[in-house]
């Protein structure tokens, strides 16, 4: 499988932590969104919106959004499983999940912090403020949602799972931007544990071959 990933992507990093854990094997392929190598013809012939990841398959199908490609992983190498048993249970870890990646994410994505300065205006300092609320206010949320369903160290249940996936890149992001985490004191415990597993950490940004 071949990824197109950056090392600074959320998405990117949300689906390198689930080919970790599900141990498999995957030839990287960089992309720099600073330099705008996502609009270059040849990338938009392999996802025609411009947005990382893009996940080539071994049969050469070409798959994108992150949540969609992590779903993918979980059918085709079902253990060890990222998602609970149980139907309930399944809808709300989809529902930890999407919240980061449909409602924060989207919100702060690159293109947007971009369009908040040009053509809108709004100075770094503006756009670092829209950016810190936003995370802020969703992690909150989270906040809330896990705790009846943690151990401490994931936010549901006792093994990382698609919820912890969407965490920790987004916990990653909002400390590059200092946001204010200490209202959300089950998130940091959860981040700090699933940071030292190897599949988190070969995951992590300063550990990727593209970052420069």
């Amino acid at each position: 499988m071949k990824l197109s990933t950056y090392f600074r992507s959320s998405a990117s990093y949300r689906v390198r932590i689930a080919l970790g854990l599900k141990g498999l094997s995957w030839e990287p392929d960089y992309v720099n969104l600073p330099k705008g190598e996502q609009r270059d013809a040849d990338y938009l012939g392999i996802n025609p919106q411009g947005l990382l990841p893009a996940l080539t398959t071994d049969e050469g199908g070409v798959l994108t959004q992150s949540l969609a490609i992590i779903e993918y992983l979980e059918e085709t190498h079902p253990t060890p499983a990222l998602l609970p048993s149980s139907a309930l249970d399944r809808a709300k870890v989809r529902a930890m999940a999407q919240l980061i990646a449909c409602d924060v994410h989207p919100l702060n994505n690159l293109r947007v912090l971009k369009y908040l300065k040009n053509p809108l205006g709004h100075d770094q300092a503006t756009v670092d403020d829209w950016y810190r609320h936003w995370v802020v206010e969703g992690l909150q949320a989270l906040e809330v949602m896990v705790k009846d369903y943690s151990d401490g160290k994931h936010c549901f249940g006792g093994e990382p799972g698609l919820a912890d996936i969407c965490l920790v890149p987004q916990m990653w992001n909002a400390r590059r931007f200092a946001a204010n985490l200490e209202s959300c004191p089950t998130l940091l415990a959860i981040d700090a544990h699933l940071q030292k597993l190897p599949a988190f950490a070969a995951a992590a940004p300063e550990g990727q071959p593209d970052a420069f």
